[in-house]
């Protein structure tokens, strides 16, 4: 028995859909911290109204933004999974399903980026990241649309044998740049060092990481909190109305590499949409997030 084509439909389509009408656990508990310590009353007003609008999201099955993004998924591949039938086209068809039948029906944001044309299908689409993972029989696949808010602002720069201090300034100059419009409170990735591309990839996965799970080496961990206190200085606040709330977290993953430093970084905005789930072997399918 394998992990089939019509399960990985199933199972995607569904993450999708349900990043769309609710936040993750972490996300809601870090931003009611938010408000209890928000000194900026407009913000907290804010962050209220945030609040309010996921929980009647969830309790009415509605979106909780119209923008419903592109459709992105993470799938780590165990060595010992097996698959009957195509993983990738399983995914393709399980978003082309959703578009079909979701209600309310989905915005077409899929863009050609040469004519600019839109619609829901497109080339490389959905975008997937494949990754294998030793030592276990499951499929683990997260769901993290990007929108329009959160993914302009991302950016990547590449130093020549920075210190701590160069990279630091590039995450808060990023964030200074991007100001209100991803639509903050944010999750901050950053991804520092290996090659352009993984860097970029390092600062997406980071954005993923649970709120509150801190890195496990100190230099990085000292790093993060560093970041997370100068971004909430900025003062931007929840949606650009001021206050101390402009990042529940920064999330650093880093890989050793050359000379040359590239430094990614990413955003979630407070949605912090992240659904996940692992298919296995014996068909069971387990819900994450």
């Amino acid at each position: 028995m394998g992990i089939s084509q019509d399960t990985i439909k199933q199972v995607t389509a569904q993450l999708y859909d349900r990043s769309l009408r609710g936040i993750p656990k972490d996300t809601e508990a870090a931003l009611r911290r938010a408000d209890a310590a928000e000194s900026n009353e407009t913000a907290r007003h804010t962050l209220r109204i945030m609040l309010q609008s996921a929980e009647a999201a969830q309790r009415e099955q509605h979106f909780i933004c119209s923008d419903a993004g592109v459709p992105v998924y993470f799938v780590k591949v165990g060595a010992q999974a097996r698959f009957d039938g195509s993983v990738r086209q399983a995914i393709t068809d399980g978003f082309a399903e959703l578009v079909a039948s979701i209600q309310p029906p989905l915005l077409p944001h899929v863009t050609h980026p040469l004519t600019l044309e839109r619609g829901y299908q497109g080339k490389g689409m959905p975008i997937v990241t494949f990754d294998m993972v030793d030592d276990c029989d499951y499929v683990e696949i997260t769901c993290s649309p990007k929108a329009l808010g959160s993914g302009r602002w991302a950016a990547l720069q590449i130093f020549s044998f920075p210190d701590l201090k160069t990279i630091e300034t590039f995450v808060l100059d990023t964030v200074i740049q991007a100001g209100s419009q991803p639509c903050p409170p944010v999750v901050i990735g950053v991804g520092i060092g290996g090659t352009f591309d993984y860097a970029a990839k390092m600062a997406k996965e980071a954005t993923l990481r649970p709120i509150g799970e801190k890195h496990p080496e100190k230099i990085v961990a000292d790093m993060e909190r560093r970041l997370v206190q100068a971004v909430n200085q900025t003062g931007f606040g929840p949606m650009g109305t001021g206050g101390d709330s402009t990042a529940m977290a920064v999330h650093v993953n880093y890989c050793a590499g050359h000379g040359f430093t590239p430094v990614a970084v990413a955003f979630n905005c407070w949605i912090n949409r992240r659904t996940k789930a692992r298919l296995y072997n014996d068909g069971r399918v387990e819900t994450l997030e």
